[in-house]
């Protein structure tokens, strides 16, 4: 669902980046008012993990389509939505500038329609009403991701349809528009409903206290008939992050060698996908479409230069060795940045406190 410059025009790109700016302030001060010692490895493993994992596209069968997962669901479900949602801007911001994955001028519009949703409206509306419900604890880690995943990437997939049709491009009329994107996205919704499942369940059953608002079953103690919640996971928490990490390299740097070839949900629905034997749907140009402006033209002038693994490959090579360096990469890349932008406040709050002593020490 990662957008191009040349669906928007100027206009809604900027109030889109205006949107997404907003929700970002908001959620560093929520962050940095939190005194978590486990969050910040937690959303570097897991954010390089939902990286990895948007390498792998999925093929939609008999649609001669493709899907990816986007993530915000399961990272709001293990960081929390301000977390969550700071973690999913700086894999769109590293896979738009480094990978040239998304167009620089909508990347505010990316992070509103695959992060905003998934972590703020996916958390709020689905994934705490769920957890403070009655129903059994495997069931909440089922039917949460799958409800969550479904909802959110049916609100992105229609703002992508909204944004498009507020800047102007004819070529895409709503009704059609809307009636080709939400169907596929359902598809791609429900598949990533059950991969972040299953992920969920395994963290579950090795460290359970990761699960934002998640409290385990309870089960009687002989010993004195007291009864105490199953808290206990049968990893440590640094094996749990161990295991992610591994997941997101094998992931990252293996099977993203056998992502599905088929254009993804946003692109089949703008080009459609004939030379395979399927509908050519909105029957764009994938030279010629869209707006043209100075901005994106500008926006695209620096991302030319910024991408050095361009499409996660080398330039002008087909080699898959590029796709394998783009995922390891990517995933070194994530981590990195979460850590020490997640440092920067704690050594800013130092300074200042260092400061303070030496002035009361005059």
């Amino acid at each position: 669902m990662h957008m191009a410059d040349a669906l928007l025009s100027p206009a809604v790109a900027t109030t889109m980046y205006a949107a997404s700016a907003i929700a970002a302030g908001t959620s560093i001060i929520k962050v940095n008012k939190e005194k978590d010692s486990i969050k910040i490895p937690t959303m570097a493993v897991t954010a390089a993990l939902v990286f990895a994992g948007q390498m792998i596209n999925y093929t939609i069968p008999g649609t001669g389509s493709s899907g990816h997962i986007c993530g915000g669901m399961l990272l709001t479900s293990l960081l929390g939505p301000q977390a969550g949602f700071l973690s999913m801007i700086v894999i769109l911001a590293i896979q738009c500038l480094f990978f040239a994955d998304g167009g620089l001028l909508a990347l505010g519009a990316n992070v509103w329609n695959m992060a905003f949703y998934g972590c703020f409206v996916g958390y709020y509306l689905i994934w705490k009403p769920i957890m403070k419900s009655k129903m059994s604890s495997k069931l909440k880690l089922i039917l949460a991701p799958i409800l969550g995943c479904v909802l959110t990437l049916q609100l992105g997939a229609f703002s992508v349809v909204l944004e498009t049709s507020l800047s102007g491009i004819t070529d895409l009329p709503f009704g059609t528009f809307v009636a080709i994107m939400q169907p596929i996205h359902l598809a791609i919704g429900l598949v990533e409903g059950l991969v972040t499942s299953a992920i969920l369940l395994f963290i579950s059953e090795a460290r359970p206290e990761l699960i934002k608002d998640f409290k385990p079953q309870t089960a009687w103690n002989c010993a004195d008939g007291a009864e105490k919640a199953k808290s206990e996971g049968k990893l440590s928490f640094k094996s749990t992050i161990a295991v992610l990490a591994v997941v997101a390299i094998v992931i990252g740097g293996g099977c993203s060698l056998l992502a599905s070839g088929n254009p993804d949900g946003l692109e089949w629905s703008l080009f459609g996908n004939a030379e395979s034997g399927y509908s050519q749907n909105m029957g764009l140009d994938e030279d010629d479409y869209g707006v043209q402006s100075d901005a994106a033209d500008k926006a695209q002038g620096i991302q030319d230069k910024l991408a050095f693994l361009p499409d996660y490959a080398f330039k002008n090579s087909d080699s898959v060795a590029g796709t394998t360096t783009s995922g390891l990469v990517g995933i070194a890349i994530v981590a990195a940045i979460i850590v020490v932008v997640s440092f920067i406040p704690k050594l800013i709050k130092k300074k200042e406190v260092n400061e303070q002593g030496d002035q009361q020490g005059k």
